[in-house]
């Protein structure tokens, strides 16, 4: 690829938005594999494997606020890059790219510490219990020692996609993936090493993603490169992506508040069985929510770029298309979990109790994912206009207002608790849709009256 990036101002949208999409689409798939992997293998372990899987899914909650921090960085970061390329402006790009990869570095250091020092008493608070506990921490002590890895691997590639190289983005999810495939049933049965296995293989395999994504934006095919001068943290550099990295950071930490409070009220009314079908319904949600976000990850570039250089009618054509194709792929998933949810659940656990309480759980907590696409659209597109505050309101409304005090108040409505606080997920979807699409309305026609 020529060294500029004027493709994203020329070239057709559809186009582009498949070009760039695709390999974040599959970034997304790939990346998700992590997780989904060491669950489907622990999952099945002879001994303990329903036991196992409940406490490496109370891991989640940690491992979504690792991955948070990450966001945190590199959505605040990457789209202010592809603006100021937009602008013309690679000196300005490149240290934001300096800058992200210091506080980058920054944050994994401190998250090491707490997650070593901390992580039963978090674990406990997250929803682990006293049968539980054992695997957690086991699987938790190793997987803190990577933290480094991951957060470089998924805050750096967003610097990659930024810049247009969606299929160099793909790639680095792709080698840290097949390295995991391969070395769970290795580390897991071959070395005999339960969930410690899967944790080892997950943290190699990050660390090979993360040679690849530092050996990249260090060397020749990279528009914006890494450079020793921009190392240095400057405030005028990092303090705007802050602002605009918060909504991602707050939408993907809340993930994990969520969860522990699901957890905790599951355990109380259903006990290990509703918590370990817990892990089986998020790991479907991501299936079904990672994708869209690929879609919007393609997207970004485009709509950054482009409002940038001011080009409205291309911003316009790229959001009508990216609302589409979301809508268009959550409900089909929708429409799958609703028809065959026995399926999704027999992934994971050979069990037929839990199959078949997760088969009805599914149909419940997954009821408003058809819809979700939109809300899912909407918010990575306040992300890619800059529009920070926008994209907080989003994120706040679904979790901390509507999700949260109804995952407690539900239960006392019903007659079946559990079914209860299941059914708090697609209520909170359905209101929080509606909100962000009546703010979208608004915001997005202000933006282009600004441009």
């Amino acid at each position: 690829m020529e060294k500029n990036n004027n493709f994203l101002g020329t070239e057709p949208v559809r186009k582009l938005l498949l070009k760039l999409s695709l390999p974040a689409i599959a970034a997304q798939i790939v990346n998700l594999l992590y997780n989904l992997v060491d669950r489907v293998y622990i999952g099945h372990m002879p001994e303990n494997g329903d036991l196992a899987l409940t406490g490496v899914g109370v891991c989640m909650s940690v491992i979504m606020i690792v991955s948070a921090f990450s966001a945190f960085v590199s959505t605040g970061g990457a789209p202010r890059a592809s603006m100021a390329m937009g602008r013309g402006n690679q000196k300005e790009a490149e240290k934001i790219l300096g800058n992200s990869l210091t506080l980058q570095i920054l944050i994994s250091v401190i998250l090491t510490a707490v997650l070593l020092i901390f992580n039963r008493p978090l674990l406990l608070a997250f929803g682990a219990s006293e049968n539980t506990i054992g695997f957690a921490t086991d699987y938790m002590n190793i997987y803190a020692m990577g933290t480094i890895f991951v957060q470089l691997t998924l805050g750096m590639t967003a610097f990659i996609t930024a810049q247009g190289f969606a299929t160099a983005g793909m790639f680095s999810v792709l080698i840290g993936a097949v390295c995991n495939i391969a070395l769970d049933p290795l580390f897991i049965y071959g070395f005999h090493m339960g969930v410690k296995g899967a944790a080892l293989a997950t943290i190699i395999s990050q660390a090979v993603s993360t040679f690849y994504v530092l050996r990249f934006l260090t060397g020749k095919k990279t528009i914006l490169r890494i450079r020793r001068q921009n190392l240095l943290l400057e405030t005028k550099t990092i303090l705007p992506s802050f602002s605009l990295g918060m909504s991602s950071f707050i939408m993907q930490a809340s993930e994990s508040v969520i969860l522990i409070c699901f957890n905790s009220s599951l355990l109380k009314y259903g006990g290990d069985v509703a918590v370990g079908a817990m892990t089986i319904l998020t790991s479907v949600m991501q299936f079904s929510s990672l994708p869209a976000q690929g879609l919007g990850q393609g997207a970004q570039p485009i709509t950054s770029y482009n409002y940038g250089a001011k080009n409205g009618d291309r911003v316009k054509k790229t959001v009508k298309l990216l609302i589409a194709c979301t809508l268009g792929y959550t409900m089909v998933v929708w429409s799958l979990v609703m028809l065959i949810p026995q399926m999704f659940a027999r992934i994971f656990v050979p069990n037929p109790e839990l199959i078949e309480f997760t088969s009805w759980a599914l149909r419940i907590y997954c009821a408003g994912l058809g819809i979700f696409g939109a809300q899912i659209a909407c918010q990575m597109t306040f992300t890619s206009l800059g529009n920070a505050t926008a994209s907080i309101m989003v994120a706040v409304m679904r979790k901390f207002i509507l999700l949260v005090p109804l995952i407690y108040i539900v239960p006392h409505l019903v007659a079946n608790k559990t079914m209860g606080v299941y059914l708090a997920e697609p209520i909170a979807d359905f209101i929080s849709v509606i909100f962000t699409i009546i703010l979208f309305f608004f915001q997005f026609r202000k933006a282009m009256q600004n441009l």
